[in-house]
């Protein structure tokens, strides 16, 4: 690492970044917001161990997005960054990962009944031939929302998609995947 770096500003490091894509400029980077970040995940996650291993988490994190995103000030950007990924840990703390994909689509009240009708692996086997079935955007977000639990943000931030987008693919996922259910129930019964 270049002595140099330490004294260039935000914007030199996140310049010299994007066009040398190493990170050693965004370690440098980094590491001056570094109790600022540790900070946070301390008051989020309240335990010494969990915050320094999210630091590092946060780091990977920061690396793998920075190039998609255009960051005007780094600053703001890390924390919100280290903001959300705590605030992600704490959900997965406090939710147990469902297996019983009927418990997660209760918005989908006819698919749940209908899976719940008489609790056979067919059922089952039918909805993930549908899920199959969906174009690629709906499955995905029906995916992050029902099964990994995200929100419709956290949906629209990692896959660009605009909020409405998201809403929308959901709305007609699930739509979709309630009326194959059904004519596969009927077909089946």
């Amino acid at each position: 690492m270049d002595n140099g770096e330490e004294q260039l500003s935000d914007a030199e490091l996140l310049a010299r970044h994007g066009q040398e894509r190493t990170d050693g400029s965004l370690g440098v980077l980094y590491g001056r917001y570094l109790p600022m970040i540790y900070g946070v995940c301390l008051r989020y996650l309240r335990n010494a161990d969990d915050a320094a291993d999210a630091v590092m988490a946060i780091f990977e994190e920061v690396a793998a997005r920075i190039g998609r995103y255009e960051v005007q000030e780094f600053r703001p950007w890390v924390y919100t960054v280290t903001k959300n990924y705590c605030l992600q840990q704490l959900r997965r703390r406090q939710r147990k990962i469902p297996f019983d994909m009927s418990e997660r689509l209760g918005e989908c009240r006819d698919v749940t009944l209908w899976l719940d009708e008489k609790g056979d692996g067919d059922r089952l086997a039918q909805l993930e031939a549908c899920m199959e079935k969906l174009p690629e955007k709906q499955r995905a977000c029906i995916v992050d929302f029902f099964w990994n639990g995200k929100s419709y943000a956290d949906i629209a931030a990692e896959t660009r998609y605009p909020l409405a987008s998201v809403k929308s693919f959901l709305q007609n996922g699930k739509r979709n995947l309630k009326l194959c259910v059904e004519k596969n129930g009927h077909e089946t019964d």
